[in-house]
């Protein structure tokens, strides 16, 4: 009964993240469309409100056309009906069917290694996954892979102290390898079925400082034991700016996903649009707040209809 109370509580605050942004743009195409008639839909005001809500214009562009093409196949003669060929277009482009590698098996983990920049959220983001998972019954163990800074072991640590996992950490200045061999190690010999690893946030300019993260990413990688996955932890309110960002990361790393964070009445939700089809990568998680609770699995329909409409079924 807890875990189904919790399912709520996340479906609902991952609708709620989209209150701002479906407030401010969508809910202004929802109101176009219906002062319309198909023949006559203001395409540019349209185009104009998808940018601002940070969708970008190259997706943007796609989402319109096909929309049109949609429209043009289908001949509907109410407005409610582009509304849902847009819907759906948008659905269609945010399912990337690439959910992350589980193994199954405690003798062979799964490893999720997070990436991204200082700031992004990135390891307040693995404590929110770590409840997510022990809260589905899963034994999790924490890697501080971070070791460029002594303040993200201690956070990281603080944070394994009140989920009661294991963090494996080493002093300030350690390998950053050493850290994610060792805890792969503890993972195998404790039976774990999750590790998560934190790793030093990176400009995605800084290519030595890149490195670090990639060498932490072979020694996953030798690994037969383990079935590993990078997610890139990014910022939404970052906007446009943060897909420069994921780019890097991405072609470096191979990231598998996105842990989409801050996604609250700050943020511009058309961001996730962008990611899917600029990055081709998959949202695979949101936060929207600072709380452990406060993270949600994305949902393609679910996050869609939110953007349209405020009372959108759980």
């Amino acid at each position: 009964m807890l875990s189904l109370l919790r399912d709520k509580s996340r479906s609902e605050k991952t609708i709620r993240a989209a209150e701002k942004t479906r407030q401010t743009w969508f809910g202004h195409i929802t109101s176009l469309l219906n002062r319309s008639s198909i023949n006559e839909i203001p395409w540019t005001e349209i185009e104009d409100l998808l940018i601002a809500a940070d969708v970008g214009l190259t997706t943007t562009e796609l989402l319109i056309e096909r929309t049109k093409e949609g429209l043009r196949q289908n001949k509907p003669s109410h407005p409610d009906d582009a509304i849902d060929v847009l819907k759906n277009e948008m659905v269609t482009l945010l399912t990337i069917d690439r959910p992350i590698k589980m193994s199954g098996a405690h003798t062979k983990p799964t490893a999720l290694l997070f990436v991204g920049v200082n700031g992004a959220g990135k390891t307040t983001s693995i404590a929110k996954l770590a409840r997510l998972y022990t809260d589905e019954g899963n034994k999790v163990i924490l890697g501080a892979a971070d070791t460029f800074r002594a303040a993200a072991i201690e956070q990281l640590q603080s944070w394994g102290n009140r989920l009661k996992v294991d963090v494996i950490a080493h002093q300030s200045g350690a390998d950053p390898g050493a850290v994610a061999f060792d805890t792969l190690e503890a993972a195998r010999s404790r039976h774990a079925d999750i590790v998560i690893i934190d790793t030093a946030g990176r400009l995605h300019t800084k290519s030595n400082l890149m490195e670090e993260v990639k060498k932490i990413r072979r020694v996953l990688s030798k690994r037969d034991d383990v079935v590993q996955s990078v997610l890139l932890t990014l910022e939404a309110t970052t906007g446009q700016n943060g897909l420069l960002q994921a780019k890097v990361f991405s072609e470096a790393m191979g990231c598998d996903g996105v842990f989409l964070t801050k996604l609250d009445g700050t943020a511009k939700g058309g961001i996730v649009l962008a990611i899917a089809h600029d990055l081709n990568l998959p949202v695979l998680f949101i936060g929207t707040g600072e709380n452990l609770d406060d993270i949600g699995t994305f949902h393609p329909r679910q996050f869609v209809e939110a953007l349209f409409n405020s009372k959108t079924a759980t």
